[in-house]
């Protein structure tokens, strides 16, 4: 069924929730906003209404007037798979290329598919993407930043976008606004190499004394505000990012976009960067937390929550936003900066009562935060079990809105509207996580499969966190052992021979499947 008119939009939605009889009308008629709140590197046990010690009260107030998940699913345990999965509703390794992206890589996700942001703009919403891209940009390598920018996210459902192009640990360290990078002087051309510098620029491994913040691994080339990156970049000074700014940006193109979009649906996808590194939170959040960097920035990102919820609160806005909050995949300590993290941690856990982490196998490298809140309409401080992946906001969102999504695209996404409101307490019935070398793994009732891989057991370039990589298969059951400390494969073999097939039936699959 799909509905054009605004007024139609809403009152189908509003009859689907149940919430009011066909033939009720409103004095309200724009349909509800969205917007999601995307994380970085945040782990399933960083904030405190999950068990956390660093206190994130804004974000506790999510989950205070709504909904908790405890058992949702980022699709990747790395940045890069994870928004390609949500963003199209099929899982990254069913397309080569869509590991993590360097940054100079060309857009991954292409002009004519089927995503996210398109079937809300087809529905009539204004969307934006605002912070972290980190899925390519442009159609040709290596990318001149000089010139128009495209295809990116305004080719495949934005409206409109306000960009860091990758991550902030990788050049070139600029906004990106729509096709263009920021305050670029054409005087002042940016060139970027990922293989050799450029016109011998300092560098974090030639030039240490100019650091502020000193690299642990990789991220000794080009410098920007005294902290060496990942890559070489000149020219462009004028467009270089202040790290300690990026958040207080972020906050305030978001503001801008709900602001103008205020008459009208929007749906605001906020891609925050604070706790990927280098982590610099601005100087009032500086040291505020006592356990370094990383403390900090998570009340950076609690600062940025409560930000967008006093905008919404001052528009009259919040009765009619669902706002969604989650996570790319899970925490990672030292990745590649001395900043303390690992050091300072104290006993706050970022990776709850789980194994493993980002890049992982295990479980901290996928479970993440999930909360949902949309006042008047989602029970205040509830808690769900129903297990829950983010490639299913595609489809859900769909059936929300009245669109209609072939079964040849979007094909790992489900319909699980109902359980985003709290109304069906199982979800799905099985999901895949991806880790690193595309190592893959299987989760169905209270069981997990990981397939056998003979790699290696520590991640390999120095972040201290086990892959989950075992040449036999392994099977856990996450009721009874969520930290996957018991492997029962050789005691269940029937059971992990089932599980083995499910995921080979997934892995198959070409278009919508049948299993659940």
């Amino acid at each position: 069924m799909k509905i054009n008119s605004k007024t139609g939009i809403y009152l189908f939605l509003l009859t689907f929730l149940g919430l009011i009889p066909l033939k009720a009308t409103s004095q309200n008629n724009k349909t509800p906003n969205i917007i999601l709140i995307y994380t970085d590197d945040l782990g399933y046990g960083d904030i405190s209404s999950y068990g956390g010690e660093i206190p994130t009260p804004y974000i506790d107030d999510l989950a205070k007037n709504g909904l908790k998940f405890t058992n949702a699913y980022a699709t990747a345990a790395t940045c890069t798979p994870s928004r390609y999965a949500m963003l199209t509703g099929e899982y990254a390794w069913r397309k080569k290329g869509t590991g993590v992206a360097p940054g100079d890589a060309t857009s991954l996700i292409l002009p004519g598919r089927t995503t996210l942001p398109g079937v809300l703009q087809q529905a009539g919403y204004n969307t934006a993407a605002i912070g972290k891209w980190h899925l390519g940009l442009g159609d040709k390598s290596p990318i001149d930043w000089n010139k128009e920018i495209k295809p990116g996210p305004l080719e495949i459902g934005f409206d409109y976008a306000f960009l860091l192009p990758a991550t902030g640990d990788r050049v070139p360290t600029v906004f990106v606004e729509n096709h263009r990078v920021v305050n670029l002087d054409p005087e002042d051309p940016i060139s970027v190499s990922y293989r050799e510098n450029i016109n011998d620029k300092p560098t974090g491994s030639k030039n240490p004394e100019q650091l502020k913040m000193m690299y642990s691994h990789g991220h000794n080339q080009s410098i920007t505000n005294g902290i060496s990156r990942i890559g070489y970049m000149s020219g462009g000074e004028n467009a270089l990012w202040r790290d300690e700014d990026i958040a207080d940006k972020l906050v305030k193109k978001s503001a801008e976009f709900i602001e103008e979009n205020r008459d009208s649906p929007f749906f605001l996808y906020l891609s925050t960067h604070d706790i990927h590194v280098p982590r610099v939170p601005h100087e009032r959040f500086a040291g505020v937390t006592g356990k370094g960097a990383r403390g900090d920035v998570i009340v950076q990102l609690d600062y940025t929550v409560g930000a967008i919820q006093k905008k919404l609160q001052e528009l009259k806005l919040e009765e009619n936003t669902m706002i969604i909050f989650t996570s790319d995949n899970g925490p990672v300590l030292d990745d590649g900066y001395v900043d303390g993290a690992a050091e300072r941690l104290g006993t706050h856990n970022p990776f709850g009562d789980f194994r493993g982490g980002k890049y992982s196998t295990f479980e901290a490298g996928t479970r993440v935060p999930l909360i949902v809140q949309w006042k008047g309409k989602i029970a205040a401080n509830q808690t769900s079990k129903a297990l829950m992946s983010q490639v299913d906001f595609l489809r859900s969102f769909a059936a929300a809105t009245g669109q209609k999504v072939a079964k040849t695209s979007a094909i790992d996404s489900q319909n699980q509207w109902q359980a985003l409101l709290g109304n069906d307490i199982n979800g799905r019935k099985s999901l895949v996580q991806q880790a690193i070398r595309n190592v893959l793994s299987y989760v169905e009732g209270d069981y997990k499969y990981i397939e056998p891989h003979s790699g290696p057991v520590m991640v390999p370039w120095g972040v201290d966190i086990e892959t989950g990589f075992n040449k036999e298969p392994q099977l856990y059951n996450l009721k009874q052992d969520p930290g996957e400390t018991k492997n029962l494969a050789a005691e269940m073999p029937e059971k992990t021979e089932e599980m083995k097939q499910n995921l080979k039936k997934v892995r198959g699959s070409k278009e919508l499947s049948s299993h659940k």
